[in-house]
């Protein structure tokens, strides 16, 4: 099956340079030689109608048109080993402590700022700082982040890096309870002998996680998830996690403030709502505070924000901390706040709007990833070795008309893994993200989601441009044995 298959110049999450598989792959990689071409092709075509028939879909965006898409799985899981994981889950604790401390310092103290650490004017020139609206506020844990998204890479050594912080309305944790679904329902063999954390209680640690944000002196508390609605592009999300959390799923139409209280309207009269997990982005939560056309929020829901009346989750204000601009500040905030050293490290990163730093990457445009710092999805990005002339000199004149929009990247070799597309195995880049839990207690989800540039020879994981899932296994200590 892989004799085609190239391993080099990559580090491959599946097999050795050999060819042969590592370790952990080996129990795997016996059930996959068992099954003939044909079983393979059938049991692919079977899980990708299974994500259309469940409606497991997301909606791109193109010149103001929506089409939804399943997004395509692929059954090649990436598994983790044990001590690998151990590393991981101590990386993203310790990274999402420091980001947290960060966000309460800057509405409050500014310790930060004060001692150097953080140039001030790439806080308070920050769109995502909203320093009026929430500047002293006393939230519940004294915790921004609920819910964090770390996407994390490996490099051509295998060693793991952080690629992206996302602490404002992370999303894809539907698709990885999907995509293990699909996973057993389809491949039932490949779970024989593997002994693998499972996903099933991972919905009751979310929830738990929610309410302990209650306010203060709420003890049974009405939590509500608020969706802009049936167009969002990651309206699927919403819908799986509040029928899995049994939570109601509302819009913001459906809310109303009375009194600096939050009620949401139903046909017994209005009932009273203490914590809002929240899929809108901050500009559109109350047009008396932020945009004043926004038809998604609620007028009124700030002020009884700021009066510890209702819980947001997750915190008003979080863009500030995983700004790519920022990101290159992490390291530096994991030192200050916790006094450690970063177990997982940020990949070397640029800052334009630092004239000698500028003028070197404006020299090495084509080596070299350029991102603007409010984008995602994989848009506004420039890909050096895979862009034309006229591609790169359109990033120098955006570069040099707003310097501070832009930061630079090496173009790291990402580690690949096996993906079976048009009934063949070839090389794919994969990258993950991890969930990370915030409440009383941190909780990091077991696994993540795993995505993959399906694309040949594309480094553009994000689904939106052509990227796919893959099923996330962390095993457990002591390897294999029956699930």
């Amino acid at each position: 099956m892989f004799k085609t298959y190239e391993v080099k110049p990559f580090f491959d999450e599946m097999l050795k340079a050999c060819g042969e598989p590592k370790s952990h792959y080996q129990n795997f990689y016996n059930i996959l030689h068992r099954f003939s071409s044909e079983e393979l092709k059938e049991k692919h075509e079977t899980a990708q109608l299974s994500f259309l028939r469940q409606g497991i879909t997301f909606t791109v965006y193109n010149n103001n048109m929506g089409a939804e898409r399943t997004m395509p799985f692929d059954f090649i899981p990436i598994i983790i080993p044990p001590e690998d994981w151990e590393t991981i889950k101590k990386g993203m604790i310790q990274r999402t402590e420091a980001l947290n401390c960060f966000l309460q310092d800057i509405y409050h103290q500014q310790k930060i700022i004060k001692d150097g650490i953080i140039p001030r004017d790439l806080i308070e020139n920050n769109k995502y700082y909203y320093h009026k609206q929430i500047k002293n506020i006393k939230i519940p844990l004294n915790n921004n982040i609920f819910l964090a998204g770390i996407d994390l890479i490996r490099d051509e050594t295998g060693k793991y890096l952080v690629l992206e912080d996302n602490l404002r309305n992370p999303s894809g944790l539907s698709y990885v309870f999907q995509n293990r679904y699909v996973m057993r329902q389809v491949y039932p063999e490949f779970f024989a002998n593997h002994s693998i954390h499972a996903l099933e209680q991972q919905i009751t640690y979310i929830y738990e996680a929610i309410v302990e944000h209650a306010p203060e002196g709420v003890t049974n508390p009405k939590a509500v998830l608020l969706t802009p609605g049936i167009y969002n592009s990651a309206y699927y999300d919403h819908v799986f996690l509040a029928q899995q959390m049994g939570l109601q799923l509302v819009e913001g139409r459906d809310l109303t403030v009375v009194d600096n209280i939050v009620y949401m309207k139903t046909i017994r009269g209005l009932e009273k709502v203490d914590i809002i997990y929240r899929r809108i982005d901050d500009d559109f939560l109350d047009p008396l505070e932020f945009r004043e056309d926004s038809t998604l929020g609620v007028p009124g829901l700030i002020d009884a924000y700021k009066l510890g009346n209702v819980a947001i989750l997750n915190g008003i204000g979080n863009g500030v901390a995983d700004d790519k601009a920022v990101y290159a500040y992490v390291p530096d905030m994991i030192r200050y706040y916790l006094e450690e050293e970063p177990i997982i490290d940020n990949v070397k990163t640029y800052r334009l709007d630092d004239l000698e730093q500028r003028e070197w990457v404006l020299q090495h445009l084509s080596e070299l990833v350029v991102k603007n710092v409010g984008a995602s999805g994989g848009y506004d990005m420039l890909i050096g070795p895979h862009a034309t002339k006229k591609e790169i000199e359109r990033f120098r004149e955006k570069i040099l008309k707003t310097p501070e929009q832009y930061i630079a990247q090496p173009t790291i070799q990402l580690s690949r893994a096996p993906a079976y597309q048009g009934e063949a195995f070839y090389p794919c880049h994969v990258d993950l993200r991890v969930f990370v839990i915030r409440g009383e207690d941190t909780h990091v989800f077991p696994g993540g989601l795993s995505r993959v540039a399906l694309k040949k020879g594309s480094l553009v994981v994000n689904s939106s441009q052509g990227g796919g899932g893959k099923d996330t296994w962390v095993m457990k200590s002591g390897g294999f044995s029956s699930c």
